[in-house]
């Protein structure tokens, strides 16, 4: 059986998952032009190249969130905020990733320059309150080598939404640096997971917009 890879201006990536690497080698596929979508993880010198445009529920799932996050900041606990969804964040020559979920909290979250590279240099910006995974085909990484990779950089809260089972698993950074699964939201404060699952759960009946309509009912005062 053929063994799809990625081929950047210097090397070639087998695309089977996560694969020994150096840091040079993740700067030549982070830095090749393409045009088919491209996210990049590296790890305890291991790169993971995911490739492909985003399928109909990862899409509609990804912008049900970036909804409740406006809902949730506008109506129930009214703070400066900021989503940055699918953008790379790197420590340079330690760890990259690029979640499908970011968010921000306060004032001091990153802006770009011209002249900048475009993604989040955690050399230079605080790491963000939370990162998500929207798993359609990538469970099984998103709660292990994702989830490692995300509490090495010390970001305080992970989420990974399950496509296929309509579950999502929440995770907060303990104090030994280690995930532990949590039932209520840390920075979305007071916000209970299992009322997310149930919001998510609507969209196999319903558009986005109707289900984060829903939402927005269920937390008014």
């Amino acid at each position: 059986m053929k063994t799809l890879t990625y081929t950047s201006s210097e090397i070639t990536i087998p695309l089977t998952g996560w694969q020994l690497a150096s840091w040079q080698d993740y700067e030549s596929c982070r830095d090749t032009q393409t045009q088919e979508r491209v996210k990049l993880y590296y790890y305890q010198n291991r790169l993971l190249v995911e490739m492909g445009s985003e399928g109909i529920n990862h899409s509609s799932i990804g912008d049900l969130f970036a909804m409740l996050f406006f809902i949730w900041f506008s109506q129930k606990v009214p703070q400066t905020s900021n989503s940055f969804g699918g953008c790379l964040l790197e420590k340079p020559r330690y760890n990259s990733a690029a979640p499908d979920i970011m968010l921000y909290l306060g004032e001091d979250y990153p802006t770009w320059q011209p002249g900048e590279r475009r993604y989040i240099d955690l050399s230079r910006w605080r790491v963000p309150n939370l990162v998500g995974e929207i798993s359609d085909t990538t469970l099984s990484s998103d709660l292990d080598e994702k989830k490692h990779l995300y509490a090495s950089l010390g970001i305080p809260e992970y989420w990974v939404i399950d496509v296929i089972g309509w579950r999502i698993f929440a995770f907060q950074l303990q104090k030994n640096n280690q995930y532990q699964e949590c039932q209520i939201s840390q920075s979305l404060l007071g916000l209970p997971i299992a009322l997310l699952e149930q919001t998510l759960s609507r969209l196999q009946t319903e558009s986005n917009i109707s289900t984060a309509n829903w939402f927005a009912q269920q937390i008014k005062d």
